[in-house]
């Protein structure tokens, strides 16, 4: 039981769907021939129960057989099945070129979503470590802090000090302004400027 769920199964296969649409009725063809590839691949990749529901058809292959639809299947499919344990996954080998870039936008907007939740992941983590950091912040010791306080408080003292050097300075430094500079200062009106 152990090597067969290990054990990878690739195989090939064109299965003609022709002969085993033919009887049925047009409204129904496209099903039987979905239902018939299943039987061929049932039957081939020995599946021992013969259960339909272990083979899993891709939706390329699926959009391939509906693409003409479900009057008009095609008549043979190139196939590629691969077996893992009892399930047999179907893959569509020439695939044509509107399927091919449908396949290749998908694959590309799946790669974007998951770079997005990568992203998310790595910001959730950052957040998460910046919670830590703060935790790690608040377990200081009361020594740490009391510094903290103290270091605080120099700096209060050292700015006041030097607010009162700076008044004092000022205080020295004003003079009285004489009269004559007090209306030199002032900008107003002058009636000789007028050209009078």
């Amino acid at each position: 039981m152990a090597k067969e769920t290990t054990e990878k199964i690739e195989r090939e296969y064109i299965i003609p769907l022709r002969e085993k649409t033919r009887p049925a009725p047009r409204y129904k063809k496209t099903p039987k021939a979905i239902k018939s590839i299943k039987e061929f691949l049932v039957r081939h990749m020995k599946i021992r129960d013969r259960d339909l529901n272990k083979i899993k058809i891709d939706k390329y292959l699926n959009e391939y057989l509906w693409n003409r639809g479900i009057k008009n299947p095609v008549h043979k499919v190139k196939v590629k099945a691969i077996k893992q344990g009892e399930i047999v996954r179907v893959e569509l080998v020439n695939v044509p070129d509107k399927l091919k870039f449908k396949k290749l936008r998908e694959e590309k907007l799946d790669k974007s979503a998951a770079e997005a939740v990568q992203r998310k992941k790595s910001l959730m983590q950052k957040a998460k470590e910046s919670i830590k950091q703060e935790d790690k912040k608040e377990e200081l010791s009361e020594e740490k802090k009391e510094e903290e306080k103290e270091k605080e408080k120099a700096v209060e003292e050292i700015g006041k000090q030097i607010e009162e050097n700076l008044h004092k300075q000022k205080k020295h430094e004003t003079t009285e302004k004489s009269p004559k500079q007090k209306k030199n200062d002032k900008v107003g009106y002058n009636k000789s400027s007028r050209g009078k």
